[in-house]
């Protein structure tokens, strides 16, 4: 597996297997999966309610903690730095573990800046190998550089052919933070899986639109975090490394960005509302 430098040293995997929405009994089963596929980066989340399931797949695979690359996440209302080294233990207990190598403020709304004093104490102290943030957008992300000690590792954001965060992706690199991609497949939304110009090249490759789509991020330098629950598509989206897009592919593939979230605008009150009401305990 292919890995990036994030900006405090630690490697990364490029491709890794997310767990969003996978329902809680079918976590374990999927994740053992991705993991005798190869997966080596497991992407969850306090608030996915399934981080007890990756434990327990983890446990089960024989892997050497040290070959796996876990992040998980806190959430909003556990804003404060008592709440967040709180909902921090939590999680490892939950997961069975004695650290996380990423550990990210899941959405840029409470008080994210206790909580990343929190985190900041928490990757000193080992027990985060590094930290990050999760959507987002490039003010809030500087505005946060700006103001503290550690820079972000990592900015997880929606990412996809139809958005495609090209300046978000630019001004993260000018601060040393890796972009990488939730929703690689924009869950399917504008027909991504039979969109034509995008079946063109994969038909080109011999590969899945699926597969040229992970191609075309990790080629942009970009992290992913795929998400499926069926073998046959696990074992695929990892078959990404034994191809090339060409460079007019690439542009082609560039021309598909309408540069608006399908999913959640974050600087939309009404969404800031209804993310910031959400409990999780």
């Amino acid at each position: 597996m292919q890995a990036v430098t994030l900006n405090n040293g630690v490697e990364m995997p490029v491709l890794g297997f997310g767990v969003l929405q996978i329902p809680d009994d079918e976590t374990e089963k999927a994740v053992l999966t991705a993991l005798q596929a190869g997966y080596r980066l497991i992407d969850t989340a306090a608030l996915y309610r399934n981080e007890e399931a990756v434990g327990r797949a983890i446990a089960k695979s024989g892997i050497p903690r040290e070959e796996l690359f876990v992040t998980t996440k806190v959430w909003v209302q556990n804003s404060g730095e008592h709440n967040t080294v709180r909902s921090f233990n939590s999680s490892l207990q939950r997961l069975g573990l004695d650290y996380v190598d990423l550990y990210l403020i899941h959405q840029p709304y409470g008080d994210y800046y206790s909580e990343w004093r929190a985190m900041q104490d928490l990757h000193q102290d080992g027990h985060a190998k590094a930290i990050g943030v999760s959507n987002f957008h490039p003010d809030r992300l500087v505005d946060l550089i700006t103001h503290n000690e550690i820079t972000p590792a990592v900015n997880q954001i929606e990412t996809h052919p139809f958005y495609q965060r090209t300046e978000d992706q630019r001004i993260m690199k000018e601060h040393g933070v890796q972009i990488m991609s939730w929703g690689p497949f924009a869950r399917g939304k504008n027909d991504l899986f039979t969109h034509p110009g995008l079946t063109s090249i994969a038909e080109a490759h011999g590969k899945s639109v699926a597969q040229v789509v992970l191609r075309w991020l990790n080629q942009r330098d970009v992290v992913v975090i795929p998400k499926s629950a069926k073998p046959e598509r696990i074992a695929q989206n990892i078959q990404v490394f034994d191809f090339t897009l060409t460079d007019n592919e690439m542009a082609q593939i560039a021309q598909f960005d309408a540069g608006t979230s399908l999913f959640l605008d974050h600087r939309d009150p009404g969404m800031t509302a209804k993310l910031g009401s959400i409990r999780f305990s």
